[in-house]
C-alpha cells in the first residue's frame, strides 16, 4: 500500500471533497431509503436461490461478480458515497433471509452509513486470482447480502474495481440499472451535487404481488404440464473420471470460436425471411448442435425470460428472471429452415405462459422433473450474447473484465456472441461433461453456425457435428449384439442382476413386430445356453440413465433387495411418513410421494438432528428413496467411524354404449362432450390427471392417461363401444401416429370417428377441393399425420368386428373456449389478430396475385363440429367428410377483427403472399352438411365476438 505523505494544500482540497461527498449522500429519511419493517414472502425464484444454499450447494455458486477495469483518475470516496447512496435506494440489496415455521422470508435491514471498499495494490498480471478468491467468498444469507466492493490498484490511474451481488439479489437487467446508477451517483458525489433520480420500485413489494396472485397460474401450470408431457432428461456423454481439480481449476469451462464478421447479419437474413428473430435462428441452430451431439430428437433447452412487465417495473432492482422451457422434436431430418419454424412456434408457445415460475412447474411435473439418477430437466440453455455490462465512471475508460464464479447453473450453455467480434462460444460444466467431447462439440457449433448462415436449406444430417452414437453405448454382451441387430428392434439392453437370472429388454420399431418368445428363440440359436436370457421383455422406451446406461431401477422384472433395517432406516421411514403423509416402501421415490425442494430441505435438517450425521436436501434429491437415503447415512456412519480421535387409474366398468372421447379438454373435445351430454349418451373420457375436474360431469366417466400412454389407450379403446378420437399434439406427428396405432389395433367394435383436417389435402392444384380429392404435396407434418392416421383407420374398418370409420377433416375451429381464442389469437390468423391488436398495417394479398383471385380460410364453428362428428356415430361416412361452415377472405376477417378489437389498423394490399396467409382452397361439405346447418349465434360474426379477449380490446 502507498504512504505517500499529501501536502498540505493537497490534504485540504481532500477534506473538502470529502465534505462534498458526504452532503450529497441520501440521509436515511429519503423516500428511496424508507424501509418497509416486517417480513416479505420470497419470490418463486429467490426461493429458488434460498433452497440451494439451504441444500447444501457451493454459496459461491450464485455469486454474480462485475468487474470492470478503469483507465483514469478514480475518485475512491466519490465510488464509496456512490455505492452507499446505490444500496440506500435499493432495499434488496440490504436484504437478509430467514425462516419461520418451516416458510423463508426476507426482511430489509437498515441501510449501512457507509460500504468500506477494499484496496489491494498489486500488478495487472496478479489480479486475476485476487478477483476469483474474492468472487468464491461466499455470502451467509440470515445476515444480508450488501455487495462486497474490491479495488485492485495497478497504478495512479489504472485500477480494477469488482462489486460482487449475490444472485438472489440481482439479475442481468438488474445489473445494467445497477451500473447507470452508480455512474450518476459516482458523478454527483465527486462534484458534490445531489443526484436527482425519482424513487425506484422495491423488490418486496413485487414479490408480496407475486405472492397475492399465486392462485391465476392454474391455467398456465396446466399448459405447461401438457406441453412437457412425457418428456425425458437429455443424456450428455458425462467424463469417465471425474475432474479432481475444481477446486483450483474453474469448475466451468468456456470455449470460444471467433466467426466471420457476416455471419450474424447472414442468421439474421435468415430469421427474416422465417419471421423469426435473431435469437430464434440461433436457438434452432443450438437445437441443430444438440441433436448432433446426442442423436436425441425430442430436445428441451431452456431460454432466460422475465417477470419484469410494465412501467411500473422499471428500475427495479432485483431476481426477476425466470426459465422457460423450450421443447422441440426434431425428428424427420427436417431442413434446417423448417427447424426454425418449429423453434419459433414453440418458442411463442412459451413466451405466452411466461409467467408461470419455472419452480412451480417443476413441482406440477414432480417426478418427472427428473431422471432417476437426480439429472435435472433442463440441463443446456442458449441465447445471444451482445457486448457485456461495465462500469462507465466520468473521466475514466472502461474495459469488462471476465471473472469466473462457481459452478455452471447449467450443463451446458450454447452462445452466439453479437458484438465487433462475433464468436461461437459452448459453456459447460466439467463434472457434466466429458471436456474432450465438449472441446469438439466447440468447434462444431462454430462450423453449423457457418454452415447455416451459408446454406440454410442443409437437412440436419448434413450440419457440421458429431455422428450420434447409439444410447448407451456399445453392446456389452452378444445377446444385446444380437437383439439390436434385428432390423425390427430400435433399442436393447441384457443385464445380469445380483443373485438373479440373466434378463433382456427390447423396445420394437412400430406395432407388430417379433414377439418375445421370437427373439428369445433367435437367441437361442446363435448363442451357447448360458448367454441366452431366461427371458426378452419388450418395453415402450427403455429407461436410460443420463450417462445412457440402461436404469436398473426402473427396469421391469428384476429381483427386489430385501428391506434396510435398523435404527438408521427406521428414522428415514418415519420421517418420510411424517412429512410427507403415508409410509413408504423402501424403494418409492421421493418426487412420486409429493416431495419437493422445501420438504427435502425439511426432511435433511430432521434426520441429521437426529442422528448426528451430515445430510443435506440436496442429498436427499439425489438419493429420493428411502433404501438410498438409508445406504447414504450408513455411509456416512462408516465414514465418522473410520475417522481418526398417479396411481394408475383402475379398471372401469363401462356402461352399453359408452362413447370414449379423447381430448376433452380441447376446443373441439369439451364441444363433442356436450353434444354427447345433451343426446345423453354413456361417455368415458380421455384426460390427464391434473385435467380430469375439466371433463367430469353427469355421465361422464374419467380414464386417466394421454397419447403418450399406449397401453392407457388400447385399455380405453377396449372398454368403449364407439370412439370419437378428437386429441392432437399439433407439435409431434410421430406420437399422433402411434396413439392412432395403438387404438387401431385395440379397436375391435362399434363405429370410430377421427378429427383430422384439412391440411391433410397439401396444396391441391384447383381452388375447389371435393371430399376425399387426393392429397397434393407438398403436405406439412402435421397434415402428413393426419393422412397416416386416417389411411391407418378406414384400412382396418370392418374388419374383425369392427364398426365403420369416418374421418371428419376440418378447417380453423372457432368458438367460446380459451383453447379456441388462443388459436384465433396465436395460430393460423395470430399475425391478423396481433395487428390489429397493436394497431399495426395489415399487408394482405392483392386478388390477383400470384394468379390466384380469393385469399382466405375456411373455418367451422366448434358446435357445428361436434354436431357433424356425433351424427357420424350413427352414420358412419365410412370414407372422408369435410365439416365447414363458411370461408372468409382476409380481408373480411382482416375487418371484422379491426372493429371488434376497436382496431385503427390500416389494410394495405401487396403483390407477396405471407406463408401465413397463403390460402386459396374451397372445399366442399356436402356429406354433413344437415349437421353443419348454421344454428342461432353459430354466424361468423357473432363467434367471433364472442372469442375477442376483452382485455384486447
Amino acid at each position: 500500500m502507498s504512504t505517500d505523505t499529501p501536502t498540505a494544500a493537497a490534504l485540504q482540497e481532500e477534506l473538502l471533497r470529502r465534505a462534498r461527498s458526504r452532503a450529497a449522500r441520501p440521509g436515511p429519511a429519503t423516500a428511496s431509503a424508507t424501509v418497509h419493517h416486517g417480513p416479505a414472502p420470497l419470490t418463486h425464484a429467490q426461493r429458488r436461490m434460498w433452497l440451494m444454499d439451504r441444500l447444501g450447494q457451493d454459496g459461491a455458486s450464485y455469486s454474480i461478480p462485475f468487474a470492470t477495469r478503469l483507465r483514469g483518475p478514480l475518485d475512491l470516496h466519490a465510488l464509496g458515497a456512490a455505492l452507499t447512496s446505490l444500496v440506500h435506494r435499493h432495499q434488496i440489496l440490504r436484504t437478509r433471509y430467514g425462516q419461520q415455521d418451516a416458510e423463508p422470508y426476507q426482511e430489509v435491514l437498515p441501510a449501512p452509513q457507509e460500504i468500506a471498499i477494499r484496496v489491494v495494490d498489486t500488478d495487472a498480471a496478479g489480479s486475476h486470482a485476487l478477483l476469483a478468491a474474492e468472487a468464491r467468498r461466499p455470502f451467509d444469507l440470515a445476515a444480508g447480502t450488501v455487495p462486497r466492493a474490491l479495488v485492485l490498484r495497478h497504478g495512479p490511474d489504472d485500477h480494477t474495481i469488482q462489486l460482487t451481488f449475490h444472485h438472489i439479489s440481482l439479475d442481468g437487467a438488474s445489473l445494467e440499472t445497477v451500473a447507470e446508477e452508480l455512474g450518476e451517483l459516482y458523478t454527483a458525489a465527486a462534484q458534490g451535487t445531489p443526484a436527482e433520480r425519482p424513487a425506484p420500485p422495491q423488490y418486496a413489494d413485487f414479490a408480496r404481488r407475486e405472492r397475492a396472485g399465486a392462485d391465476r397460474h392454474d391455467e398456465g401450470l396446466s399448459h405447461w404440464a401438457e406441453r412437457l408431457e412425457g418428456v425425458a432428461p437429455l443424456r450428455l456423454p458425462r467424463p469417465a473420471n471425474p475432474p479432481a481439480d475444481t477446486t483450483t481449476r474453474p469448475a466451468t469451462t468456456t470455449h470460444t470460436v471467433p466467426l466471420d464478421s457476416r455471419i450474424p447479419a447472414a442468421l439474421r437474413d435468415l430469421g427474416r425471411e422465417h419471421r423469426a428473430t435473431l435469437f430464434t435462428v440461433a436457438l434452432a441452430a443450438a437445437f441443430a448442435a444438440l441433436h448432433r451431439f446426442t442423436g436425441q430428437d425430442d430436445l428441451v433447452i431452456g431460454v432466460a425470460g422475465t417477470h419484469r412487465q410494465g412501467t411500473e417495473m422499471r428500475g427495479l432492482v432485483g431476481l426477476c428472471v425466470n426459465t422457460l422451457p423450450v421443447r422441440v422434436d426434431t425428428a424427420g431430418d427436417p431442413a434446417f429452415t423448417t427447424l426454425v419454424e418449429r423453434v419459433r412456434e414453440a418458442l411463442l408457445d412459451a413466451q405466452q405462459h411466461r409467467d408461470v415460475p419455472f419452480d412451480l412447474i417443476l413441482e406440477r411435473l414432480g417426478a418427472a422433473a427428473r431422471n432417476t439418477d437426480g439429472t435435472a430437466l433442463i440441463r443446456v440453455t442458449a441465447d445471444v450474447l451482445g457486448h457485456p455490462t461495465t462500469l462507465q465512471l466520468p473521466g475514466t475508460e472502461g474495459r469488462y473484465v471476465e471473472v469466473p464464479s462457481g459452478e455452471a447453473k447449467f450443463d451446458l450453455s450454447f452462445g452466439l456472441v453479437h458484438t465487433d467480434a462475433p464468436a461461437a462460444l459452448v459453456q459447460y460444466g466439467r463434472t457434466a461433461l466429458d471436456e474432450k467431447e465438449a472441446a469438439a462439440l466447440g468447434a462444431h457449433w462454430a462450423a453449423l453456425l457457418t454452415a447455416v448462415a451459408d446454406e440454410p436449406g442443409r437437412r440436419l444430417s448434413r450440419l457440421p457435428g458429431a455422428a450420434p452414437a447409439p444410447p448407451g453405448g456399445p453392446a456389452g454382451h452378444p445377446a444385446e449384439a444380437l437383439l439390436r441387430s434385428h432390423p425390427a428392434v430400435a433399442d436393447a439392453a441384457v443385464v445380469e442382476p445380483a443373485g438373479g437370472p440373466l434378463l433382456a429388454y427390447a423396445v420394437l420399431r412400430e406395432i407388430g413386430g417379433p414377439s418375445p418368445a421370437e427373439l428369445r428363440a433367435r437367441l437361442r440359436t446363435a448363442l451357447a445356453p448360458e448367454r441366452v436370457p431366461a427371458a426378452v421383455t419388450l418395453l415402450d422406451t427403455l429407461p436410460r440413465t443420463a450417462d445412457g446406461a440402461p436404469d436398473l431401477a426402473r427396469l421391469p422384472g428384476l429381483p427386489s433387495a430385501p428391506a434396510p433395517h435398523g435404527p438408521r432406516a427406521d428414522a428415514v421411514t418415519e420421517a418420510f411418513t411424517d412429512l410427507l403423509g403415508h409410509t413408504p416402501r423402501p424403494d418409492d421415490d421421493f418426487f412420486l410421494l409429493g416431495g419437493h425442494s422445501l420438504i427435502a430441505v425439511q426432511l435433511a435438517e430432521r434426520l441429521r438432528r437426529a442422528l448426528n450425521l451430515p445430510l443435506t436436501g440436496l442429498d436427499i434429491m439425489q438419493a429420493r428413496s428411502p433404501r438410498a437415503v438409508t445406504a447414504l447415512l450408513d455411509t456416512r456412519e462408516a465414514e465418522r467411524a473410520a475417522a481418526p480421535a398417479t396411481t394408475p387409474s383402475r379398471p372401469r366398468r363401462t356402461r352399453e354404449g359408452t362413447v370414449l372421447v379423447t381430448g376433452g379438454t380441447g376446443g373441439v373435445g369439451a364441444s363433442v362432450l356436450r353434444e354427447l351430454a345433451a343426446q345423453g349418451r354413456p361417455v368415458l373420457a380421455l384426460a390427464r390427471p391434473e385435467s380430469a375436474h375439466l371433463v367430469a360431469a353427469t355421465g361422464v366417466d374419467v380414464v386417466e392417461g394421454d397419447l403418450t400412454d399406449l397401453d392407457g389407450l388400447r385399455t380405453a379403446v377396449g372398454s368403449a363401444d364407439a370412439v370419437i378420437h378428437a386429441a392432437c399434439t399439433f407439435t409431434r406427428p410421430e406420437v399422433d401416429v402411434a396413439a392412432m396405432a395403438a387404438m387401431v389395433g385395440a379397436w375391435s367394435r362399434g363405429p370410430f370417428v377421427f378429427v383430422s383436417s384439412v391440411d391433410a389435402y397439401g396444396r391441391p392444384a384447383g381452388t375447389s377441393v371435393a371430399e376425399e380429392s387426393a392429397a397434393r404435396q407438398p403436405l406439412s407434418a402435421y397434415g402428413q399425420a393426419k393422412l397416416d392416421c386416417e389411411g391407418m383407420l378406414l384400412r382396418a374398418a370392418g374388419t374383425q368386428g369392427r364398426g365403420g370409420a369416418s374421418a371428419v377433416r376440418s378447417p380453423l375451429v372457432w368458438g367460446p373456449h380459451q383453447r379456441l381464442r388462443d388459436q384465433l389469437r396465436w395460430g393460423a390468423t395470430g399475425m391478423l389478430y396481433q395487428a390489429a391488436r397493436a394497431g399495426h398495417p395489415m399487408d394482405l394479398p392483392r386478388p390477383g396475385t400470384d394468379g390466384c383471385d380469393w385469399f382466405g380460410a375456411a373455418w367451422v364453428h366448434a358446435a357445428a363440429l361436434a354436431r357433424a362428428v356425433v351424427s357420424c356415430l350413427n352414420a358412419p361416412v365410412h370414407g372422408v367428410a369435410n365439416a365447414l361452415s363458411g370461408h372468409v377472405a382476409w380481408r373480411d376477417l382482416a375487418g371484422e377483427l379491426i372493429t371488434l378489437l376497436g382496431s385503427d389498423s390500416e389494410i394495405r394490399e401487396t403483390d407477396e403472399v405471407h406463408p401465413d396467409l397463403d390460402h386459396r382452397w374451397h372445399y366442399h361439405a356436402d356429406r354433413l352438411a344437415p349437421s353443419l346447418r348454421a344454428r342461432p349465434g353459430e354466424d361468423r360474426r357473432a363467434v367471433l365476438a364472442a372469442m375477442v379477449d376483452p382485455s384486447d380490446t
